[in-house]
């Protein structure tokens, strides 16, 4: 039975791990390759896998800052979703 929590292996895509799952994964991994005593295969695995979580950890912030930045404060003082203009960059 593989365990979906400890590895973001081909059954379980990192890029579809909630961005807390990821950071702790991420974390799992440094700390395993912290630990000097992986051979220089495992370590490229996990050196791969951390690559990968970084980037799902990024993308997910990024998607949680254009968020933020779209929402605005109508003259009630309520918080609405304003349209984005993505050809501004």
């Amino acid at each position: 039975m593989p365990n979906h929590s400890k590895s973001a292996g081909p059954n379980h895509p990192a890029k579809d791990l909630p961005f807390e799952e990821a950071l702790k994964t991420l974390e799992t991994v440094v700390e395993a390759m912290e630990a000097d005593d992986l051979p220089l295969e495992t370590l490229l695995a996990k050196y791969e896998e951390g690559a990968r979580l970084v980037k799902v950890c990024q993308e997910k912030l990024a998607e949680a800052e254009l968020k933020i930045q779209q929402l605005e404060k109508t003259a009630a003082g309520e918080m609405k979703l304003k349209p984005v203009n993505l050809s501004e960059e």
